[in-house]
């Protein structure tokens, strides 16, 4: 078993992309497509376990099932400008939401990686040919080589 230590990488908790990511010249930049999804407001503080570990989550946060099964949080304070209701879905009731066309900046993996999200507590770990994905709020993410041209539009 190799127990040698894997890239970690921090999520800031402020505005504005990474250096190390984007200055990587192996980085593109890409566009979330609209995709709709189902989201619930979790009441309570819980845990959610995704495909990259367990992230924790607080009250009022969204609990995220996208189009593949797969789970995901996003802050109750960034998911406005993430995603918008889809009719009859009022804006923070559960139900269908659309994706928007935000802008991210990703970096394809070779090699196993960690990621601690800005809560400080929640730790993702990536595989080789996941890519590591900075969503320019302050937040770092994973996303799987098979979701990541389902999800994503590359743009340069």
């Amino acid at each position: 078993m190799n127990s040698a230590p894997v890239p970690l990488f921090l999520s800031s908790g402020q505005r504005g992309f990474s250096n190390s990511i984007g200055g990587d010249p192996r980085s593109v930049h890409a566009r979330k497509l609209e995709r709709e999804i189902d989201v619930r407001f979790t009441p309570i503080a819980c845990s959610v376990q995704t495909a990259e570990g367990m992230v924790h989550a607080l009250p009022g946060d969204a609990i995220i099932t996208g189009t593949a099964g797969e789970h995901w949080r996003v802050s109750r304070a960034r998911f406005d400008e993430k995603y918008r209701p889809v009719a009859p879905t009022a804006a923070g009731e559960p139900g269908r939401y659309m994706s928007l066309a935000n802008r991210i900046v990703a970096l394809p993996m070779t090699e196993p990686f960690e990621v601690l999200l800005a809560d400080g507590i929640s730790k993702l770990r990536g595989h080789s040919g996941d890519w590591l994905v900075d969503y320019g709020d302050g937040s770092l993410g994973i996303v799987s080589k098979a979701i990541f041209p389902t999800t994503y539009e590359i743009i340069g």
